[in-house]
């Protein structure tokens, strides 16, 4: 690997979202030399987006002296497929979510490179573990707080991916088995229903519709709460968004402590918009979880906070896949 840098310095890394992709180009050390972006849901049909993608690429890869500067690329996509390097049945993508795509190829193919992928969440682990706080690090979870809950599992120093490449579903385990809410999965009572920014906002519309507790958020249109609304309250002190703070955090604490049972982490290690709410939402995931972890796991795991910067966090990981390219 190391002389392959020295033959080839950069990487590329794809942060594939819902709304933007945004590429870097990458060197071993983390830096991003050159970035780009485009609208992922301009185009029709996967064709026209990577024909859209590589058009912008070859500007930032003309910058750092052309594609033979370049090892690899990594992508980190929603429903990514590590080993079939596909995109399958993503429904926040308009080209991706009635069928496989197979996008790695395509890549593979437009840029004369090889080219991984992943899930996002699993890229965010993998970019923790190359340039982030879990160096060094061979058991840790990475929890992803955004629109979602995202989770990447490291075991042993490798990512959990499970046989068929989408093993570590933790947003997705149940959580209110009794009349819980509706996921966008389709299923019931899972965590991301409660403990991500959309469940955030959710859970402060249903205290403001059940309750006649003072708040600065019923100065706002119930429709217009955002989770980021809820955490600039809470800082003002408001009692009920810190409430709002408090039953999202216990949910986690405990769920993190179930998580623990599974894989005995060094660290738990959180990322995304929700978790910029700091101690907001540490405090009580802490609290929950040492109330609820079995004896023999009490005070061993970590809880951290991403090192990456939050800008380009998704891109670094992306691009980590491709130095084992």
């Amino acid at each position: 690997m190391d002389e392959q840098k020295l033959l080839k310095p950069y990487v590329i890394g794809l942060d594939l979202g819902g709304t933007n992709s945004v590429f870097g180009i990458v060197d071993s050390r983390g830096d991003i030399k050159a970035t780009t972006a485009i609208k992922t849901q301009s185009y029709d049909t996967a064709e026209g987006y990577v024909k859209a993608s590589v058009d912008a690429l070859k500007i930032i890869i003309d910058q750092v002296g052309g594609i033979e500067q370049i090892k690899a690329m990594g992508i980190g996509a929603p429903n990514g497929n590590y080993y079939k390097g596909t995109v399958e049945f993503a429904p926040n993508l308009s080209w991706g979510r009635d069928g496989t795509v197979p996008l790695a190829d395509m890549f593979s193919k437009a840029l004369g490179i090889p080219v991984g992928l992943t899930n996002d969440a699993n890229a965010a682990a993998i970019g923790e573990m190359t340039y982030g706080v879990a160096r060094g690090m061979k058991n840790f979870i990475v929890i992803t707080l955004g629109t979602g809950v995202g989770s990447g599992i490291v075991i042993d120093g490798k990512v959990v991916y499970g046989s068929d490449g989408f093993a570590g579903e933790l947003g997705h385990v149940t959580m209110v088995r009794k009349d819980g809410r509706l996921c966008g999965c389709g299923r019931r009572g899972c965590l991301e229903a409660y403990c991500s920014a959309t469940g955030v906002a959710r859970t402060a519309r249903e205290l403001l519709e059940t309750t006649d507790e003072e708040s600065l958020l019923r100065e706002m249109k119930p429709e217009d709460i955002t989770s980021l609304d809820v955490s600039i309250a809470a800082e003002k002190g408001d009692a009920l968004a810190k409430r709002i703070f408090d039953l999202t955090g216990e949910m986690l604490g405990r769920a993190c402590a179930d998580f623990a049972a599974f894989s005995s982490p060094e660290a738990f290690i959180f990322f995304g918009g929700l978790s910029k709410a700091g101690e907001l939402i540490m405090r009580p995931i802490r609290e929950s979880y040492n109330a609820n972890i079995l004896q023999v796991f009490k005070g061993k795991a970590k809880f951290l906070m991403s090192g990456l910067d939050g800008s380009s966090a998704a891109v670094l990981g992306a691009s980590a896949i491709g130095w084992d390219l």
